[in-house]
């Protein structure tokens, strides 16, 4: 079977989205010529390529459509509701392999982009059988993490269990159950989705890997390697499988999964689809932000018949049962009463201890380090100024912290904003969290995601190639920063000012 791929086949700027009619629009793409129809509806935007699933033909606007959704292939007039991406002329044949329609919510772009093949899942199908009560239970841990019983086998997905993530951003909300440890030490495999550290969280594992450290943990084959970190962690696991995307994952005769390559963030997301029995269990996708309950009360408003269900920590779901009864009251079998389900105390002194070391490392001595780090980061030639401030827990700046420009169109370090016409952006770290990921080469999700900076712009625009490389394409290794200081040391003043200012 082939990997599944991902490309971004047409990006249209806030200002191309704002022209967009009501309706079915047809864009080019003036790289390639390729030919793409968009559908503005009320509450969301559909896209596919112009080319027909029959013969290949292309299509134009369908005069005889009243309603302003479909359109007519010019070879043998056969007939697409785009707003639908189904064939009604001939009716009940093939539905259009739709584009993923990804609009910022920074900056107001869309982009189209086609995973292929578009359905994986659906080569090399088994078939359905009946399943019984208690084969297959869904068990809520905490945060996204969750266990899953086929038959025999137990898998974990995305084990948050203790510490922060994002530096200090983040902390757990919901008390995991006391055997959480357990069930991931005692798991046949854990699925790991992505990166960020609500996800993948060093911490868990490495407590985990002191259990058992040969524990097969599955990632997909990310341009950013899920693990790209691990090494610098000192986590100690040795059974890490980097899977291609869109192929069958085999765990025994019944249970298989397969990992899929995300439509919005494809270089570092995935989803998971599982499969016990020849029956889709459970599928983990990019879904539009909104809570649980919200959600829930739509569907029971539009599908009374529909199971929902909120999960608390220790929460089980009988899959099985739902599919066969969703009205059986032994569906959801909820944690004893008196369980705690809310967190009320955390470790902060660990992380933070480790945090605030950073501050005081050799390196920050020397303002030489600022020169190095970017030069280290790699961004350049756009024309973008950014002001980095060093500031204490309530984004003051702090005394003999670090206060410095950085122009990146041609990466130096003015004293002053350039003459020229420029993008303008002032940013205030807190100094634990910015040394620490300096120090440490990591990359910026820990202050933009974890709440450890404040941002000004001028004008107001998201600058989403700059942030796009410092939260997903910095350099793999750290700096070398045994190498700059020896360079340091020979041609740097110490700036001893800087050095021993660590936050209590």
């Amino acid at each position: 079977m082939t990997s599944q791929v991902s490309k971004t086949v047409l990006r249209l700027e806030a200002e191309d989205i704002r022209a967009l009619k009501d309706g079915i629009n047809f864009k080019k793409n003036q790289e390639d010529g390729k030919c793409y129809i968009i559908y503005k509806g009320k509450d969301k935007i559909r896209a596919c390529v112009n080319q027909c699933k029959h013969q290949g033909g292309l299509f134009i606007k369908d005069i005889e459509d009243m309603d302003g959704r479909t359109v007519r292939c010019t070879k043998h007039y056969w007939k697409l509701n785009v707003a639908t991406m189904e064939y009604v002329n001939p009716p009940d044949s093939f539905m259009q392999d739709e584009l993923e329609a990804v609009l910022s919510d920074t900056d107001g772009s869309l982009e189209l982009v086609e995973l292929n093949p578009p359905d994986p899942w659906t080569a090399e199908p088994r078939e359905a059988q009946e399943l019984h009560a208690g084969e297959i239970m869904l068990t809520y841990i905490t945060h996204a993490c969750m266990e899953l019983k086929g038959g025999n086998k137990r898998m974990m997905f995305d084990p948050w269990l203790i510490g922060p993530a994002f530096a200090r951003g983040w902390w757990l909300l919901h008390e995991p159950p006391s055997d959480a440890m357990d069930r991931l030490s005692q798991a046949d495999l854990i699925y790991i989705s992505h990166m960020h550290s609500d996800h993948l969280s060093y911490p868990t594992l490495q407590r985990l890997s002191k259990k058992r450290p040969d524990i097969p943990i599955y990632v997909g084959d990310t341009s950013r390697p899920v693990f790209w970190y691990l090494e610098k962690s000192r986590v100690n696991l040795t059974n890490i499988n980097v899977v291609p995307f869109g192929v069958w994952q085999n765990v025994n005769e019944h249970l298989r999964f397969m990992i899929l390559m995300d439509g919005v963030h494809p270089e570092m997301d995935t989803c998971l689809i599982v499969e016990y029995k020849g029956i889709l269990l459970y599928i983990k996708e990019t879904n539009s932000k909104n809570s649980a309950a919200d959600l829930n009360e739509s569907i029971r408003k539009s599908c009374p018949n529909i199971l929902t269900w909120t999960p608390v920590p220790g929460s089980v779901l009988d899959l099985a049962l739902a599919l066969n009864d969703p009205s059986n009251r032994r569906v959801i079998t909820e944690p004893p009463n008196g369980t705690k389900i809310y967190k009320d105390s955390w470790d902060f002194d660990l992380y933070l201890d480790e945090l605030n070391a950073s501050v005081s490392a050799e390196i920050f001595k020397y303002k030489s380090w600022i020169q190095y780090y970017y030069n280290w980061a790699g961004f350049k030639d756009y024309n973008l100024v950014i002001r980095v401030t060093e500031t204490d827990d309530d984004f003051k700046p702090l005394k003999g912290g670090y206060d410095y420009l950085v122009d990146f169109l041609d990466l130096s370090f003015p004293a002053a904003r350039p003459e020229r016409d420029h993008a303008y952006e002032e940013i205030k770290n807190r100094v634990n969290v910015m040394r620490h990921v300096v120090l440490n080469g990591r990359l910026w999700d820990d202050l933009y995601i974890g709440f450890n900076n404040r941002m000004s712009r001028d004008p107001d625009v998201y600058h989403h190639k700059f942030w796009n490389h410092f939260q997903t394409e910095l350099p793999l290794s750290a700096p070398d920063w045994d190498r700059f200081l020896q360079i340091a040391c020979e041609t740097d003043v110490p700036n001893e000012s800087s050095n021993g200012c660590a936050l209590s």
